[in-house]
């Protein structure tokens, strides 16, 4: 087919999609891998020649590709801390990506980036003074907040390390044995290798050691060793642990360090006034982090870095002037949108082209606002609370990580203790297989447990109910044939 404008309609196909898309939602889902799907035969050979224009391609993604999809978008899906999206910044996503697909100059979309930042720290009692930018997930915006950090740390010092690099020195960043590794790796990234990265141990609750940590300070400042950041967690992945935020935040004002929260997935728990007293102290941190495609329930791609001073991230991140960006704008007069490219966003951190991720935050916020999000924290957390008084009662579960927030670490115990990790593997192995039920697992203090997250906005108490009935009954059929 010969190469020809644009014709096709937006609204055709999307509301075809859209129709697809519900029809899959609406089915029990089948693994991507199961028998009769044709993707794994069809998506494969070399680049067309000739295109087979939009109606076939369309045919081929909503009989093929879609039907192909992911689990994440279950009510049973708890595996890992994201999920398939709500509806309504699903829709934006798709509208914004044609509309608005940049975040750049003075449109509404552009508008909605910086009023959602701000709404977004509102919405998790940041101070005032906390500004933000989007990035694509806890990755990128572990490593924002740590290039302030470096750029910070190495100012004080004399050195502005953006523009001149890093003069030897040895450096130290300092966070929990249980600390998501986006931070390894953002220390990494920035040239201070991973090995700067000082592993704190944890207490019996495995939250961050306020007195190993003021240990591993004194000693690196007696060896002369730069300190750049200590990173607290506010919700680990692994357990859903929030470190002492006031304490560590004190040794790090006390040492004039940086102090970073990463509260990637747990954030938002704030909300719920039961565990909202374990925050205390947040409002010492000079950066953190959450990512609303977490617990907000925003499509795949959606993180926020927030810093006290945004000037720190200029200087850590400007690409510096060029003259196709800045010399075609006119700032002093601005009468249409593209006099201006807006708040400078792409000097904030290590995106240029970025899509107008605020929208979608905006869109959740506006739908179900403060109070909406309030009740999804304090049912999801329920649903974790849940799994452990079920556990607590049977005879033949044990938790092994009592829920902070949405996380429950639990397991099947059978009769012969020596088989007892390799049983749990067998029942994660089979919930994959023969449920919709969609978990993970972690360690605890060096046991293997089942880790539901339970930050599925579609999830009710009936899934997290079978779920637990599966356990048991996998549990007691393996522990007959042994």
């Amino acid at each position: 087919m010969a190469f020809h404008p644009e014709t096709n309609r937006v609204d055709e196909f999307y509301a075809r999609v859209g129709h697809a898309v519900q029809q899959w939602l609406d089915a029990d889902k089948v693994d991507a891998l199961a028998p009769g799907l044709t993707w794994p035969a069809e998506l494969k050979g070399p680049v067309p020649e000739n295109g087979i224009g939009a109606d076939a391609t369309m045919d081929e993604l909503v009989n093929v590709v879609i039907p192909g999809g992911q689990r994440l978008s279950t009510p049973s899906a708890w595996g890992w801390i994201t999920c398939g999206p709500t509806t309504v910044p699903s829709a934006v996503l798709a509208a914004q990506s044609v509309v608005n697909p940049q975040r750049q100059t003075m449109t509404a979309f552009g508008q909605l980036e910086e009023l959602s930042l701000d709404w977004l720290a509102q919405l998790c009692q940041l101070p005032e003074h906390m500004k933000g930018v989007y990035s694509s997930g806890g990755s990128t915006a572990n490593l924002v907040a740590l290039g302030a950090a470096r750029q910070w740390a190495l100012e004080q010092a004399g050195l502005d390390v953006a523009a001149d690099g890093l003069d030897g020195r040895k450096l130290a960043v300092y966070t929990s044995t249980q600390a998501h590794h986006t931070v390894h790796r953002s220390v990494a990234v920035l040239g201070m290798g991973r090995g700067a990265v000082r592993a704190i141990p944890t207490d019996e609750r495995l939250r961050m050691n306020p007195t190993a940590l003021r240990d591993a300070l004194r000693r690196d400042k007696d060896n002369g060793v730069l300190p750049v950041a200590v990173v607290a967690a506010a919700g680990t992945t692994n357990t859903g642990a929030i470190d002492p935020l006031r304490e560590c935040g004190e040794l790090a004002k006390e040492f004039g360090i940086w102090f970073h929260v990463d509260g990637a997935y747990g954030l938002p728990g704030i909300l719920d006034e039961r565990v909202a007293p374990l925050y205390d102290g947040l409002e010492l941190a000079d950066s953190t982090i959450t990512d609303p495609h977490k617990w907000l329930g925003a499509p795949v791609g959606v993180a926020a870095t927030f810093v006290r001073d945004r000037g720190i991230l200029h200087r850590a991140f400007t690409q510096e002037h060029a003259d196709y960006l800045e010399g075609s704008f006119d700032t002093d007069e601005v009468q249409v949108s593209v006099d201006s490219m807006g708040v400078p966003y792409f000097d904030f951190g290590v995106e240029l082209s970025a899509p107008a991720r605020g929208a979608m935050v905006w869109a959740i916020l506006r739908e179900i606002g403060v109070e909406g999000m309030r009740a999804r924290v304090v049912a999801d957390n329920d649903f974790a609370r849940h799994v452990a008084q079920r556990a607590h009662e049977h005879p033949r579960l044990e938790v092994l990580a009592e829920p902070v927030l949405s996380i429950c670490g639990f397991r099947y115990v059978p009769s012969n203790a020596e088989r007892i990790d390799e049983v749990n593997q067998q029942i994660l192995r089979r919930l994959a297989r023969e449920t919709q039920v969609v978990v993970s697992s972690t360690i605890v203090n060096g046991s293997f447990v089942l880790r539901p997250c339970f930050i599925n906005a579609r999830t009710e108490l009936k899934h997290v109910d079978e779920f637990i009935d599966y356990v048991i009954t996998f549990g007691d059929e393996l522990e007959a044939i042994a």
